[in-house]
């Protein structure tokens, strides 16, 4: 406790500013106050309610200022700098968009309502549906040793089977950006396997590399572009993806 008044009263005390050889020296540790207080940045999910924050002109800087798409799913409105060579954070829009499990195995009847509802239509969305609703446990099998290539029997009608390989890869379009954007289309590994414990499980695995997330920044690019092309013109905005 003795320590502990002491470094309190050590505290308390002013600093001794000293100049040695042209440099000023303190003898405290001195933060600068600033005068320019920020606000708290408004909070957003959609790129339209952005856009009618910005259009509204109510709390819009004169000065230009930056939309900066941080993410497929996140953008942020900053000021210029200011006299302390700071950026105000205006405004974040954060995506909300449905959690999909990539890279994991998920039991079977959760992976096709997980495709229903999370993944917009198209050919191999069905296509993927109908393959893991109709597979048969206990019968998935390794084709080739490639780790890709799987075979399965699948039940085709009432009493009918066929046997048949896993739809892989497979081109889809899961909500993965915000909801204006037309979302980027990726490949897809599928696979799927089956044991005494878990039963038939299956997962997505992404194939692209990753571009599908510089293809929605730009996609996003151009909606902002479109949609506030007057004071990007103006010179009001400058957008940076």
């Amino acid at each position: 406790m003795i320590k502990d008044a002491l470094e309190y009263i050590v505290g308390m005390k002013k600093p001794n500013i000293t100049e040695i050889g042209g440099q000023t020296y303190s003898d405290k540790k001195l933060e600068r106050i600033s005068y320019e207080p920020h606000i708290e940045p408004f909070k957003l999910s959609t790129l339209d309610s952005l856009i009618k924050y910005i259009k509204s002109d109510l709390e819009v800087p004169v000065t230009p200022f930056f939309l900066h798409i941080v993410s497929e799913k996140s953008v942020k409105m900053l000021s210029t700098l200011d006299s302390d060579k700071h950026r105000e954070c205006l405004a974040v829009v954060d995506a909300e968009v449905p959690r999909f499990e990539f890279g994991a195995y998920i039991p079977q009847e959760n992976f096709c309502i997980n495709l229903k509802t999370k993944f917009i239509q198209n050919e191999d969305r069905e296509l993927l549906v109908s393959f893991a609703g109709n597979v048969e446990d206990k019968t998935v099998a390794e084709y080739g040793d490639d780790g890709i290539s799987q075979k399965a029997t699948v039940k085709t009608g009432v009493a009918s089977k066929t046997e048949t390989i896993v739809p892989s890869p497979v081109h889809l379009k899961p909500y993965r950006t915000f909801d204006e954007i037309d979302q980027p289309e990726s490949d897809f590994i599928f696979r799927i396997k089956s044991d005494k414990f878990d039963g038939i499980t299956c997962a997505l695995f992404s194939a692209d590399g990753g571009a599908w997330r510089t293809e929605a920044k730009q996609r996003i690019k151009e909606y902002l572009n479109n949609e506030l092309s007057d004071l990007i013109e103006k010179g009001k905005i400058i957008i940076l993806a």
